[in-house]
């Protein structure tokens, strides 16, 4: 599907599940790809982005297998289940082989990035790459820190592609510069492989997926407010246990906008099953909640069989809004969901004014930009800043032709827009949301969206 047409409609209700994290889903994969043994991973996120590293690993060698007895992947067209089980037969730290060819990321960062940190300590040489849209973004801030554990690594004018010569590597204390999960992580990843000790310090507090993983799988790590300690290793355990599957909650970014349809449409309830809470996720939920929001979550204890990670079931219901002030370490923490916010304050009374968040000009496309250009031509008050926006409201929306740029959370944003639209919303290239959350149309036709 290249379009999406949305008419306004009726509330959306209902109890749904979402795929799986998209985070934890590339981590489970590169981290299990070096362990010793056989894992075996369930709620697999079967999207663009996920596919590409998984592509990646078995261009190095590893033998990755969808695990029929206890896969669901075949209904990926189902409407609330969007599984896939796989075994990832892992060959241990030095395991990778040379690649053939360039390793294609096509249109993910995290793939490129984490990559580079496990391929900067490796025997082989190899190149990095990707599509337009993700030779765009910047891959220095990761590249820096690894040349001072000793990595060779070359960029096309601070973009990929990346040229990596596997080196020796040292272990170094990082500060860093900018709160990105992707460069600690890759700093992390490089550290397995270095002589003596690699410790991070961030800012502020971001996503702690990997140091979760590194820590079930036998790694010798220790994370503290804002420095995390690693020490290298000899082998990683497999990321499963005997016959127990890695079980990867639901993301808790593609929930934002169920949750955010439910919260703006009149007289709508949602329930969203087994999505991850991780506390540095939730920033989000926690702007909502100050803007005045119904929110409900009800965490569920968890094991390692749960991707070690907290997770819960979340609820959203129609909420009259205010308009806050978003900046400093709350916008780490819902920096994928500015785009959904931005629809949502369309909605709330006053002034939402959203500070320090210039990093989504590097994302995908540059979110400042374009979630002000499209909803400007939905009727939207809202103005581009340096650093965020400025919206206004509320603000009826009103029909028009919307572009996503090819960025799969614009594409949802907009779409949810449009069911409080007046008149009829086309979305051009809405194919991008496969990056992130494949089957969003069906369950959202499924709560009662029209959408065609």
């Amino acid at each position: 599907m290249k379009y999406l047409h949305i008419h306004r409609g009726n509330p959306l209700c209902g109890v749904v599940k979402v795929p799986g994290d998209k985070s934890i889903s590339h981590r489970a994969l590169l981290l299990s790809a070096l362990a010793s043994g056989m894992s075996r991973i369930s709620n697999f996120l079967h999207s663009h982005d996920c596919l590409a590293t998984q592509a990646c690993l078995q261009a190095m060698g590893i033998e990755i297998e969808v695990d029929q007895q206890n896969n669901d992947s075949h209904q990926l067209s189902s409407f609330d289940d969007f599984r896939s089980s796989l075994k990832v037969f892992g060959q241990g730290l030095h395991g990778l082989r040379r690649p053939a060819l360039m390793l294609n990321c096509v249109r993910s960062g995290t793939t490129m990035r984490l990559l580079t940190g496990m391929l900067a300590g490796q025997s082989f040489d190899c190149i990095l790459t990707g599509d337009r849209q993700l030779l765009r973004r910047p891959m220095e801030r990761v590249a820096e820190p690894l040349r001072h554990m000793g990595a060779k690594i070359d960029t096309s004018e601070g973009h990929a592609p990346l040229y990596i010569q596997g080196q020796r590597l040292s272990g170094i204390h990082h500060n860093l510069a900018i709160a990105s999960a992707q460069v600690k992580s890759a700093i992390l990843l490089a550290g397995l492989y270095a002589q003596g000790t690699t410790t991070v310090r961030i800012p502020s507090p971001i996503r702690d997926h990997t140091e979760r993983m590194l820590s079930l799988m036998g790694v010798k790590l220790e994370s503290r407010d804002t420095l995390t300690t690693l020490e290298p290793t000899d082998s990683l355990s497999p990321i499963s246990r005997e016959d127990e599957y890695f079980r990867i909650p639901g993301d808790i970014s593609s929930a934002a906008f169920l949750l955010v349809a439910a919260i703006i449409i009149p007289n709508s309830e949602i329930n969203i099953v087994g999505v991850g809470v991780n506390p540095t996720r939730m920033g989000l939920l926690d702007v909502l909640r100050e803007m005045g929001a119904n929110i409900r979550v009800e965490e569920v204890a968890s094991n390692s069989a749960v991707a070690c990670e907290p997770i819960g079931n979340v609820t959203g219901r129609a909420s009259a809004l205010r308009g806050v002030e978003i900046k400093g370490d709350t916008v780490v923490r819902m920096i994928d969901e500015f785009p959904i916010l931005a629809v949502a304050a369309t909605q709330a009374h006053g002034s939402t004014i959203v500070h320090d968040a210039s990093e989504l000009r590097v994302k995908e496309t540059d979110r400042i930009a374009n979630i002000v250009s499209e909803l400007l031509k939905l009727g939207a008050t809202i103005e581009p800043l340096p650093d965020g926006f400025i919206v206004e409201g509320p603000t009826p929306l009103k029909g028009a032709n919307v572009s996503s740029y090819g960025d799969h959370r614009l594409a949802m944003a907009l779409a949810v827009a449009g069911l409080i639209a007046e008149q009829e919303v086309f979305i051009e290239d809405i194919e991008c949301i496969n990056d992130s959350f494949p089957g969003f149309v069906q369950i959202m036709q499924k709560l009662g969206a029209d959408y065609e």
